[in-house]
């Protein structure tokens, strides 16, 4: 519970416990003072009284409320399986995640933890707050991993909700879903988190169609036909060979990679992009979601700027049903920057579509979106799946591998 020097509307969500070699239970809660967002340790010998540490684990001015913080170990030198919170070892970084009540967004770092003076310092090499690295950079909240010890990997669930209009949220009697499960493990790189969807997801793949080595030139789409595209597997990996002609890019978008894709959406022709899918789409494109890549050129760091969009907005002919929040359509773009130099000119793209439920994961989980979409038209067996080309770039498709997606039979038996 909050002690007296805390609001207790500022207590939020502790998270799993961990029992420490002090002989102490540790939990990561919450809070804010002001604009200040703050992560408390609470620590208990006995599991049912609880005391707050003296100061903060982390806190970081004018991030607001700090709702559902996640704090866990990942391996240095070990990037195919997790950690035990209780993991304690020279080779390990640390990972707070909190999620942003202002934003309804959420960002973490990776850094170092003293366990003797509970105390956790970012590594500094990614922003500390809004502009930070996120686990999804779409329709994603209140997340939170655990450890499966069957199988020694992390795994993490979160929260997307809905898009449409409130009254069509009581007419459905549901609203928001669970995403698909996702492993969690440090890149290579050991300077951000990769993500990628269970295994055990593929144990739902039917009908399957695949593409190798076709080239896509600028303004051609290209129908994936075979498999149900309103409930789909989507693994490609293009190949976009030279660089010369991409763009140059504005320094001014180094943090804003939404406010890029606004200017920049997948009809805009470009050098090296866009390219990518078109999901949920109509054959005459009247409704779709893009998910796409477009390369630029940095000219700070004379490598290229990658970045990976799913757009909302052509998704739906759907109306909105009044002025007010709730009676109006949220169909936003979303976008994140992809940390790849394509030395090899390659870059991979998975996506997971589930009828209003469009989840992309680019360069092997470097950057992931979920996007919530509602077609009217482009609905059940009259989807349909694209790739597509709209830079001057010739792209070739080096390979696609595309399922059908199944109904899992235990956990839908019954429904419609």
């Amino acid at each position: 519970m909050p002690d007296y020097t805390m609001n207790g509307s500022a207590f939020r969500d502790p998270t799993t416990a961990w029992f420490s070699k002090d002989g102490h239970w540790r939990t990561v809660v919450g809070s804010k003072r002001k604009r200040r967002g703050i992560a408390y340790i609470y620590r208990s010998r006995d599991f049912k009284h609880w005391v707050k540490a003296k100061h903060p684990v982390h806190s970081k001015e004018s991030t607001g409320m700090w709702e559902c913080p996640d704090f866990f170990p990942v391996s240095l030198t070990d990037f195919q399986n997790g950690l035990d919170l209780d993991y304690v070892g020279p080779n390990t970084k640390h990972v707070l995640k909190v999620s942003l009540d202002i934003t309804r967004y959420e960002y973490y770092t990776l850094g170092k933890y003293d366990p003797k003076k509970d105390r956790y310092i970012p590594d500094g090499n990614t922003p500390d707050g809004w502009e930070g690295l996120r686990f999804d950079y779409g329709n994603f909240y209140a997340s939170k991993t655990f450890f499966d010890y069957k199988k020694n990997r992390r795994i993490l669930w979160g929260w997307a909700n809905e898009s449409d209009t409130v009254e069509d949220d009581i007419l459905k009697g549901w609203a928001g879903i669970q995403v698909i499960p996702r492993t969690v493990l440090l890149d290579s790189s050991k300077k951000q988190l990769v993500f990628w969807p269970v295994e055990e997801i593929e144990s739902l793949r039917g009908n399957y169609v695949r593409m190798n080595n076709h080239d896509i030139k600028m303004g051609q789409r290209i129908e994936v036909k075979g498999i149900t595209p309103a409930q789909a597997d989507v693994e490609v990996t293009f190949y976009v060979g030279s660089l010369e002609k991409a763009e140059t890019f504005d320094p001014s978008f180094t943090f804003e990679p939404l406010d890029l894709c606004k200017i920049k959406g997948s009809n805009v022709k470009g050098g090296v992009g866009p390219f990518g899918l078109i999901t949920l789409a109509t054959p005459d494109l009247e409704e779709y979601t893009p998910v796409f890549f477009r390369v630029f050129k940095d000219t700070k760091t004379h490598k290229p700027k990658v970045l990976m969009c799913s757009d909302a907005r052509p998704s739906s002919l759907k109306q909105d049903k009044g002025p007010l929040a709730k009676d109006r359509m949220y169909k936003p773009p979303f976008a994140g920057f992809v940390d790849v130099d394509m030395a090899d000119g390659r870059i991979s793209l998975r996506t997971l579509i589930d009828h209003s439920v469009v989840e992309s994961f680019g360069a092997l989980g470097k950057t992931v979106i979920t996007s919530r979409v509602y077609p009217v038209k482009a609905v059940k067996e009259n989807a349909h799946l694209y790739v597509f080309n709209n830079g001057t770039q010739t792209v070739t498709i080096e390979s696609l591998n595309a399922w059908n997606m199944e109904r899992p039979l235990q956990m839908n038996e019954g429904a419609l």
